[in-house]
């Protein structure tokens, strides 16, 4: 409270206020109160001079006897006025005895002609006048009494100095002075609470008013108190309502241009004029998690570790040109797209807005895209090749003998058979990624799938020299849920695969396991093959797909992709480790079915 201006101020001008109408009074009393002084003065010595005349007149005698008019004279001084007695040639006959006299000798002196220069007013048939005479040095008053004395005419004047209204008015002005600060000070403590309770809701408000600025917009003003102050209070409390909903207004739709702003996919960096981010997505903080984190010593370079990309900002922001680059790496890609942000006030370039887009997956998809039409090309191009190197010696007539013919019909026909079994792959990998191709999956018997794969590829597998074995970790194996055609079909995937790469004398080995926690049944293709390059591992499921080409195995490529597809399908998975020219394990997931018996 003591620190309010406000109050300060309304203090100050009250004791301000005071201190001038004290001021005032007192210059006021000092003018009225010396007139009035001088009339009272005045009236009491005309009232006085009159009774002598009076008395005089009445009593002609007293004035005739010497000793009267020694009595007179010797005891006039405690009437409070001098008298004189002065004959027609201005001679002091008689006056106030000199002991008692206000005038000094020489004062008196000079009385004489002073007397005669007087101008009087009659009153009552007596003369007098008021003068502040330089000679006497006093303020004066006169009054001329005519008398008559052994019949001889004198004039009897009767002097009265006012210069003891000075005293009295003196007394007047410290009474008055005195009662002033007296209510002067006994008004500032009214005045004090009145001004402090017309602050009070002053500073009430202003605090409701620093909320607002901090941005606390629950806090009302109080509106109970009466007059400007209760209207000043609604004012507040209507614009803090006002605020707050705008405000509300205003950052609903932020938020919402916020979520916008966060799900878009490429991500997005404005900065300032100084190249600084002043407001990213969420998108950018893991865009670059593929490219290098080198030379990360600046926040900047953490948000973005390409100095080239920074480099392209302060030279859109010093430019205002739009600046494009592509950043590509084998692990990474990325288009970048930075354009200046101008004001709207005056058009000047503020910062800059940066789009980041990882096209990464794109140009892989590209590239996919273009190795899959070329090895389409090529795998349909190889058997309609000798297709035609067959065909044409024969529409020739060039094949003469007739077991040569034969042998050219039975290639044509294993070359037809190749290239419709091709074709009967890329629709079916086509059908399993669309998902247009359905199957059922039901419990069944893995182990005597198994078993049945064993009996089946045990002569293929002695032909090629290959060591063939099944080995079952867990025993008997239980009940799963799958499709059984389909899951032979992948095991005929695997085992045809493992064949191509496994020379005579290596062995594969189809094994099992059941891991009871998790439910899964585990099936492994394992040979002690060529192996698979640690560079080539991570692309073995993609489609015509061939580790180690430069052996020259035949194949589409698509057996292992239609195998994932058939897994993934069944809401199963398949994983590889390999080592290069050790060996290869291909595993593959089937859930254990609730119900113990297997569906015919």
């Amino acid at each position: 409270m003591f620190q309010s201006t406000l109050l300060k101020r309304t203090m100050t001008l009250v004791v301000v206020s005071l201190l001038a109408s004290a001021l005032l009074a007192t210059i006021a009393f000092i003018v009225a109160g010396r007139s009035a002084t001088i009339s009272l003065e005045a009236d009491n010595a005309i009232k006085q001079d009159i009774r002598y005349k009076e008395v005089l007149t009445s009593h002609p005698e007293y004035f005739e006897s010497v000793d009267f008019r020694l009595f007179f004279f010797d005891s006039s001084y405690a009437t409070g006025h001098d008298y004189y007695l002065i004959n027609e040639e201005g001679d002091i006959i008689n006056s106030t005895s000199l002991e008692h006299r206000t005038l000094s000798k020489t004062d008196t002196y000079n009385l004489v002609p002073l007397l005669n220069t007087l101008q009087y007013d009659d009153l009552d048939g007596m003369g007098y006048t008021v003068e502040n005479s330089s000679n006497v040095e006093t303020l004066i008053f006169v009054a001329k009494i005519p008398v008559t004395i052994e019949g001889n005419a004198f004039n009897l004047y009767s002097l009265s100095y006012l210069n003891g209204y000075n005293s009295l008015v003196g007394k007047y002005l410290n009474i008055l002075l005195l009662s002033t600060l007296m209510a002067a000070a006994f008004m500032l403590v009214p005045a004090y609470a009145f001004v402090s309770r017309m602050v009070l809701p002053l500073q009430e408000i202003n605090e409701v008013a620093m909320e607002y600025g901090k941005g606390n917009f629950s806090i009302r003003a109080d509106e109970s108190h009466k007059g400007e102050i209760g209207e000043l209070g609604q004012s507040f409390n209507f614009l803090a309502d006002r605020l707050s909903k705008s405000i509300n207004d205003l950052t609903a739709e932020r938020n919402q241009l916020q979520d916008i702003f966060d799900v878009i996919s490429d991500g997005i960096v404005v900065v300032d004029n100084n190249s600084v981010p002043i407001t990213t997505n969420k998108a950018i903080h893991n865009l670059f998690d593929r490219a290098e984190k080198n030379n990360m010593f600046t926040e900047r370079l953490q948000l973005i570790p390409f100095d080239d990309v920074w480099n392209d900002f302060e030279e859109c922001i010093a430019t205002g040109e739009t600046k494009t680059r592509r950043i590509d790496n084998r692990d990474y890609a990325y288009q970048c797209t930075i354009i200046p942000k101008y004001n709207t006030t005056d058009n000047s370039i503020i910062g800059a807005t940066g789009f980041f887009r990882d096209i990464f997956e794109e140009q892989k998809n590209e590239r996919f895209r273009q190795d899959y039409v070329a090895n389409i090309s090529h795998e349909l191009r190889t058997p309609l090749q000798t297709l035609r190197g067959l065909i044409e010696p024969l529409s020739d007539g060039m094949v003469k003998k007739e077991e040569d013919r034969q042998r050219y019909y039975q290639i044509i026909l294993n070359e037809t058979m190749r290239l419709s079994r091709l074709i009967d792959d890329m629709l079916e990998l086509s059908k399993l990624q669309s998902r247009t191709l359905a199957f059922k999956t039901f419990p069944f018997n893995l182990n005597t799938l198994i078993s049945n794969i064993e009996i089946r590829f045990k002569p293929i597998m002695k032909e090629a020299g290959i060591k063939f074995s099944v080995q079952n970790n867990y025993g008997e194996l239980p009940t799963v849920v799958g499709n059984p055609d389909r899951v032979e079909q992948i095991l005929v995937i695997l085992l045809d695969n493992a064949k191509k790469y496994t020379p005579k004398g290596k062995t594969i080995t189809i094994s099992t396991d059941y891991i009871e926690t998790e439910k899964k049944v585990y099936v492994s293709v394992a040979d002690t093959g060529l192996g698979i390059h640690e560079y080539d591992i991570g692309h073995i499921f993609d489609r015509f797909f061939k580790a180690d080409r430069a052996r020259g195995k035949k194949g589409s490529g698509l057996g292992l992709s239609i195998a994932k597809e058939l897994l993934t399908y069944m809401g199963e998975t398949i994983t590889v480790n390999s080592k290069y020219e050790e060996g290869s394990t291909f595993t593959f997931t089937l859930t254990k079915a609730e119900v113990p018996d297997a569906w015919d």
